[in-house]
């Protein structure tokens, strides 16, 4: 395919016709930023966390979402328990490993996940996805430097075939692999930056549009792309007025933004490593 057949914006529209139910498993700083986001996307957003009730959640979802940004040992129990209930029942699984090797503790619990789980996609930032497989974590987001965004590429690519996972490397500029084939997505505004969750978010984001598309590594460019279109829309809307006017603008965005706005403003470039 080429860089621009890599967005299918008609994944928005069917977002919004199918409502897909998102099963979160995410940190307590985001739930309800998380929640409000989807929902202005289209999608309904589920939070459910008893290791009771994780299971029958995920088998009802049609994507599961882990985060381990406030981690907690019988959260991980939950998170193993319903992303086993979603492998069973063919529901693709979003892990997003928050702040992963900054304690060995979450390193561990990251990897006991991601050995018990089999998820479709990973996003985190650079120094995060490079941590998950103990490759050297660049901590700048993917820049103009050639020799930065090889070694950004790589790292990707370890990750992508270790766990054999569409991942998305997010940043200044955003790198997805498979592993085989690798895009850079240049949409975005540094002011998505100054508000908390909006990672956190675009990995729930990513569980929509993989909800909806077949072709797991389409669906996550087209979703990240979708996303920083909405918070350029949502910066050129708020101007100078700063990150609170920016977090509303930005969900009314998320519930606005079309699939023209994404195939005119979608920047997408194929990387060769």
């Amino acid at each position: 395919m080429s860089c621009m057949e890599m967005i299918d914006a008609d994944l928005l529209n069917r977002i919004r016709s199918q409502k897909p139910l998102i099963h979160n498993i995410t940190n307590v700083v985001v739930t309800a930023f998380t929640a409000n986001g989807l929902l202005a996307l289209g999608a309904s957003p589920v939070m459910a966390y008893a290791k009771e009730e994780v299971a029958d959640m995920a088998k009802l979802s049609q994507a599961l979402v882990l985060n381990i940004g406030t981690l907690q040992t019988d959260v991980v129990e939950a998170m193993i328990i319903a992303g086993k209930s979603a492998n069973r029942h063919g529901v693709p699984v979003i892990f997003d490993p928050v702040g992963v090797g900054s304690t060995p503790y979450r390193l561990e619990m990251a990897q006991k996940i991601l050995s018990e789980v089999n998820v479709s996609v990973i996003r985190g930032n650079a120094g995060e996805i490079s941590g998950l497989t103990g490759q050297t974590g660049l901590t700048k987001g993917v820049d103009a430097q050639e020799e930065e965004t090889a070694g950004l590429v790589e790292n990707a690519d370890a990750c992508a075939k270790s766990f054999k996972a569409v991942v998305a490397m997010t940043g200044k500029e955003d790198l997805i692999t498979d592993g085989s084939t690798h895009y850079l997505v240049q949409n975005g505004h540094p002011l998505l930056m100054k508000v908390t969750g909006t990672g956190c978010l675009l990995s729930s984001v990513l569980g929509a549009f993989t909800a909806v598309g077949a072709n797991h590594l389409q669906a996550v460019v087209t979703g990240v792309a979708a996303y920083g279109v909405a918070g350029e829309l949502a910066a050129e809307e708020t101007g100078e007025k700063g990150p609170g006017s920016f977090q509303t603008a930005f969900l009314d965005q998320l519930h606005w933004v079309t699939d023209k706005d994404l195939q005119s403003m979608a920047r997408v470039q194929k990387v060769n490593p």
